[in-house]
């Protein structure tokens, strides 16, 4: 991940915590509202970020090699 894709990830997340302590949801149902609507702010801001920079923020690097090396014991 890039530096932006990690910090809109972790603003989705922390927004999503922050409305979570706030809110207490306590079923499946409510949590999962509660988590589309931190995942909605984070949206919000990257796609501002976006429109700002004239470009994507979404790469194709991706942490993990293409294959994973097969323990061969």
């Amino acid at each position: 991940m890039t530096d932006l894709e990690l910090i809109f990830t972790m603003l989705g997340e922390k927004v999503t915590s922050e409305i979570s302590q706030t809110e207490k949801p306590d079923t499946f149902v409510k949590n999962k509202k509660v988590a589309k609507r931190g995942g909605n702010v984070a949206g919000s801001a990257r796609r501002e970020t976006e429109k700002e920079l004239g470009r994507s923020i979404a790469s194709k690097q991706n942490y993990l090699p293409k294959e994973l090396p097969v323990d061969k014991k």
